[in-house]
């Protein structure tokens, strides 16, 4: 099948607005006898045949994930979808046998029993409206990080996921990697005892510095639809290189700022190594977030539960940009220094600091611990995921961890609209001890764009 943008491509139709009602129909007794109907077993197939796996966001890193996963043994992509003939083209071009769709919910109502298993990986704020409609009806899901756009969503996708049985990754890749595996391991082993701190950064801020809209509007390129880019954002004009393909991380309608796009990696290996949940308490240090942007430069102090590795509570430090970790606190011998990005973390009988991409290293009192470091074998993680989703194995960062690390990203989101605040955080009850805060787990939707069981 080939791709030419300037013939009409499938889209519009009375399923374009698969929305609320109409996806009562596409999930049916989905809201009506629970949050989901379960319908278990999206593929139940045997080992022979092909995962069969459509793609939500094609261009920039979805490309990439979409390479990647089409890489797996017994995968295969019967359909794309973009909001930008650019992207979607260029996809349908290196796969030729894949329906080509510029709205998700057309795909899911047109191929619904055809697909297994749908990736997203589209900005943030959609996140949570595509993965619940797939979900609704059974499918897979490999969804990029972070999760969700905010906490409510967030936790529609993770009950969801339960209710329905499917299988789940996070797309933080780095998950699987030799150093990051290997750190969370030696946490796991104990290697520096209880921990008490750790602190993560990033040596960077976002590309442009917090902005109010811009008051103009700019003609939307015809290869984009514009109208279903913001799908559950607010309406608002287009403004050339604002927002697509890639500074939407900065406007709060879209992304989540530099803590949803770096600490979902950062956090990883910490939250795997020390079994951390939800955190008790977050408070942001940095300027406050505008009306519509993000602060590029972050801090933000948690407070989490124990757990059998580490204190009773555990001080846990995010700083990316202007603001910088507490190095005094890493024990490190004279003239070594922390890496640009990472992290380290803080016990009773060490501190071990983990670069961003780089094998652990151990320090106590100023001297280097003398402690043998077994690397532990990466993981293909996109591999990971298409074998689970064919019965073989488990994956990595499922709802049920992920959920979890992606909680204590977004009360951070949150915390940086109430600087020198510190927030009590109620994970069961969904709310902060803050109404303004408690305001922001959720968000407005557009008529007809509220994800299922949100």
């Amino acid at each position: 099948m080939s791709f030419d943008a300037s013939a009409p491509l499938v889209r519009r139709s009375a399923a374009a607005h698969l929305t609320r009602r109409e996806a009562l129909r596409l999930g049916a007794a989905a809201l009506a006898a629970g949050p989901f109907l379960r319908t278990r077993g999206a593929f139940a197939a045997g080992p022979e045949q092909k995962l069969r796996i459509a793609s939500v966001g094609v261009g920039n890193k979805g490309r990439d994930d979409l390479e990647c996963i089409a890489s797996a043994p017994g995968a295969e992509i019967v359909a794309l979808c973009d909001v930008d003939t650019n992207f979607l083209g260029s996809a349908q071009q290196a796969f030729p046998k894949a329906a080509p769709f510029r709205d998700y919910r057309v795909m899911l109502d047109k191929l619904g029993k055809g697909i297994d298993a749908v990736i997203v990986s589209t900005p943030d704020h959609m996140h949570g409206a595509i993965s619940l409609a797939a979900m609704s009806l059974g499918k897979h899901v490999y969804v990029q990080k972070p999760l969700a756009h905010n906490l409510a969503e967030l936790r529609a996708m993770c009950n969801a996921a339960a209710e329905q049985g499917v299988v789940t990754q996070m797309g933080t890749q780095i998950h699987g990697e030799s150093a990051y595996r290997t750190g969370a391991k030696m946490l796991r082993d104990g290697a520096i005892g209880k921990v008490s701190e750790v602190h993560c950064w990033i040596g960077r801020g976002l590309p442009l510095p917090a902005l109010e809209r811009p008051n103009r509007t700019d003609k939307v390129p015809a290869t984009l639809d514009w109208e279903l880019w913001q799908g559950v954002a607010p309406e608002e004009p287009y403004v050339e290189g604002f927002y697509h393909p890639f500074n939407w991380r900065m406007w709060r309608d879209y992304g989540c700022g530099m803590l949803g796009d770096m600490a979902s990696h950062l956090f990883d290996p910490i939250f795997t190594g020390l079994d951390l949940k939800a955190p008790l308490t977050v408070r942001s240090g940095g300027p406050a977030n505008l009306r519509d942007t993000f602060s590029p430069d972050t801090e933000v102090e948690y407070t989490f539960a124990g757990t059998p590795l580490t204190a009773e509570k555990v001080r846990f430090r995010w700083t990316n940009g202007k603001f910088k970790p507490e190095a005094s606190r890493a024990q490190l011998p004279e003239g070594v220094e922390l890496p640009d990005s990472g992290s380290f973390t803080v016990g009773d009988k060490g501190v071990m600091v983990l670069p961003h991409w780089a094998m652990p290293s151990f320090y106590s009192n100023g001297k280097p611990m003398d402690i043998e470091i077994k690397p532990v074998d990466s993981v293909n993680h996109y591999h990971e995921w298409v074998a689970a989703c064919r019965g073989e194995g488990k994956t990595g960062t499922p709802f049920t961890f992920s959920g979890p690390l992606t909680e204590a990203v977004l009360t951070g989101t949150v915390a940086g609209t109430f600087p020198e605040e510190t927030l009590a955080w109620d994970s069961a009850g969904l709310k902060f001890d803050h109404a303004g805060a408690t305001a922001l787990v959720h968000r407005q939707y557009r008529d007809d764009w509220r994800p299922l069981g949100v």
